[in-house]
């Protein structure tokens, strides 16, 4: 699994524990996973997927049906967070171990307004609470480059590596100073930015998707609340995306049937649910993409990176197809259930043969060719 997971953030009573409980839940209704036990802080939450279903019917021989196994998207519940979190208030420093560990951030922000659930500042401003996680972040990445730049100072001079780390710390320094985080950084090298960000694991370079979360006369966008108008404007800034949910109709969600579920998200005028639409965005943020593998056995996704070449892609169905890869047949996957089937997708000559440089697309059905 290429993923390492979203990070889910939030300031008490955003509703980020409520949001992540329906993400549990949810992700406690489906099988298949490749794994058997989740920490208690772990969501997984399968892609919705419709082109698994049209892959199934082709195989269908009397009365098997193939499995059908989804790809996923894992959430973490990083924990609570305070001002002062860089210095270790609060849970400060388990909330800095946890946030290192996950690839992007989601950042849950109030934007419904219910005298029944104080805000933690006494008032609702979402910005005000993006300020306070932002700069308890930036607060961290600066001790952090703080530290690294002693080091720095002396090696740079016999180092060129560390020369041009050294040549991007130093401007970075200034930009998050003024409150701006690491990813909106334009640095002279952007790739010894990204390795140095990496290596540090500094955490206003991950990407962020920011969730706000309304009540549900907002749904499905939040066109009239002006609390998500501001935290769109804000996240338009440093080109991050925005989702909109109700936690608390995602809650009541959870704990539907899949017919009960579809039914209640017609009768609000939604086409699918605002967790649903997160994991979409969440899989993108991450820069992942599926391919597939249908047969009569099982049809199943598999995320590979964007970008991921044949031979890797294969490994991650298993190891001996990534030592013993001798080249890969595939067909976008509207091609093959247009054409029915394998065999009819050849005669139409919409199979092709690829080799070990391919670069796997988002929907190439694929069948590994190895030997080992």
């Amino acid at each position: 699994m290429a993923s390492l997971g979203v990070g889910i953030v939030g300031l008490p009573n955003v509703g980020k524990s409520t949001l992540f409980n329906a993400i549990t839940k949810a992700g406690a209704l489906a099988a298949n996973y490749p794994f058997a036990t989740i920490d208690k802080n772990v969501g997984v939450v399968t892609l919705p997927d419709a082109r698994l279903e049209a892959l199934k019917k082709l195989f269908i021989k009397g009365d098997r049906v193939p499995p059908v196994v989804p790809t996923y998207v894992e959430f973490v519940d990083i924990a609570g967070l305070v001002k002062g979190a860089h210095k270790g208030e609060g849970l400060g420093n388990q909330f800095l171990a946890n946030i290192r560990e996950v690839a992007a951030i989601a950042h849950v922000v109030r934007c419904f307004e219910d005298p029944n659930v104080v805000h933690v500042a006494g008032t609702v401003n979402p910005l005000e609470d993006l300020e306070t996680i932002n700069t308890e972040l930036a607060l961290a990445d600066l001790q952090t480059i703080e530290k690294r730049l002693e080091k720095l100072r002396k090696t740079a001079r016999t180092d060129k590596d560390d020369k041009a780390l050294l040549d991007v710390l130093e401007p970075l320094m200034a930009h998050l100073s003024e409150g701006h985080p690491a990813r909106t950084f334009a640095a002279a090298d952007p790739q010894a930015l990204a390795k140095g960000a990496r290596e540090m694991g500094l955490l206003t370079y991950k990407p962020v998707i920011y969730v706000c979360n309304v009540a549900e006369e907002d749904l499905p966008d939040g066109a009239n609340n002006p609390n998500v108008a501001k935290v769109r404007e804000a996240a338009a800034k440093e080109n991050a995306d925005v989702v909109v949910v109700s936690a608390k109709i995602e809650a009541e969600l959870s704990e539907l049937s899949e017919e009960e579920a579809a039914e209640y998200l017609q009768s609000l005028g939604l086409s699918e649910s605002g967790l649903n639409r997160l994991v979409k965005v969440a899989y993108h943020t991450l820069g992942l993409q599926t391919f597939l593998t249908a047969g009569e056995k099982e049809v199943r996704a598999w995320t590979v990176r964007q970008g991921t070449k044949a031979p890797q892609a294969a490994g991650e169905i298993h190891s001996d197809l990534e030592k013993g890869f001798i080249r890969a047949e595939v067909i976008e996957w509207s091609k093959l259930v247009e054409a029915g089937g394998w065999a009819q997708g050849k005669e139409r000559g919409w199979v092709r043969t690829e080799g070990k440089d391919y670069a796997v697309q988002d929907g190439d059905v694929m069948y590994i060719l190895f030997n080992v």
